[in-house]
């Protein structure tokens, strides 16, 4: 069987998606026409316990962020799952997790645990026949059943760029759905990447990483298929929050930068009010209706 991420990969050459890290944010994505997301791990550290991407996050933290976002929406969500936090039996209970979650896919990349923001200082890897033997239990694990497995390496920063295009390919060969060769530095190395490791790949484009920002055309040039931007809506609702903060601060008010915020209706309409609204009435007894 086809995963849900195959079949959107067939219809469209290359796929450009948002990361998320609530279901609110889920649903800005679906309302905006991307047809599938992913949970970033960076994301949900940073709003759930607000510390940085250092392997805070537990697998029970991660697969209860998941099975909220993934009911929350329609479109299929791919889930940043780290290491599979711990060897390969680890890794098996993570997919059965994640996919009784609701989750169409995981990332799965070969840092030692505690992994750390792959464009940050001071990662490990693990040697490539762990991470060899963590993605054939991913693919055990996962059977038959709808779910699509992305294999990363690390590599590039820790060690080198033929480093990272030797482990892929040994990855691939392991059973893994698509490629992410993390944290290259120039459009030269993604060139490298797409010429060098079989399709579909990942390119990751975060701002302010190591990674030069590229638009979807040319990535989709270049070679890649899946174009995920991690942090941006991240980024976008701190600097909002902290923008709307300090105008209560210093104006005391926010009545003259409406336009800068959700109108209420609007807001309400995006979380579906008028629906519950109508549930509401649906199940009132006599008596609720007299109060």
């Amino acid at each position: 069987m086809a995963s849900r991420i195959s079949v959107l990969l067939e219809k469209e050459r290359t796929l450009i998606f948002p990361g998320v890290y609530d279901a609110l944010s889920a649903k800005l994505v679906e309302r905006a026409g991307f047809p599938l997301t992913f949970i970033s791990g960076y994301s949900v550290a940073a709003t759930h316990l607000g510390l940085p991407d250092f392997g805070y996050l537990t697998q029970t933290e991660m697969v209860s962020t998941a099975r909220r976002v993934c009911a929350s929406v329609k479109i299929p969500i791919i889930i940043d799952a780290d290491t599979g936090y711990g060897n390969a039996l680890n890794v098996i209970r993570t997919v059965n997790e994640l996919i009784e979650a609701g989750a169409a896919g995981m990332f799965l990349e070969d840092q030692v645990w505690p992994k750390r923001c792959g464009h940050m200082k001071g990662k490990r890897v693990i040697p490539a026949d762990e991470h060899v033997q963590k993605i054939q239990a991913a693919v055990d694990a996962r059977g038959k059943r709808d779910f699509f497995i992305v294999a990363r390496t690390d590599a590039r920063q820790v060690n080198s760029i033929e480093d990272a295009i030797v482990r892929c390919q040994r990855y691939k060969e392991a059973g893994a759905d698509a490629l992410f060769v993390e944290a290259p530095r120039s459009k030269e190395e993604l060139a490298r990447i797409a010429k060098e490791l079989p399709a579909p790949l990942v390119a990751n484009m975060l701002e302010g990483g190591v990674t030069p920002l590229l638009t979807k055309d040319d990535l989709e040039k270049i070679g890649f298929q899946l174009i995920v931007c991690p942090l941006t809506a991240l980024y976008a609702s701190a600097k909002a929050i902290q923008d709307m903060f300090t105008l209560i601060k210093t104006a005391g008010t926010t009545k003259d930068a409406l336009d800068r915020l959700l109108p209420f209706k609007q807001f309400n309409d995006l979380i579906g009010l008028d629906d519950y609204y109508a549930s509401d009435e649906k199940y009132k007894t006599k008596d609720d209706s007299a109060r």
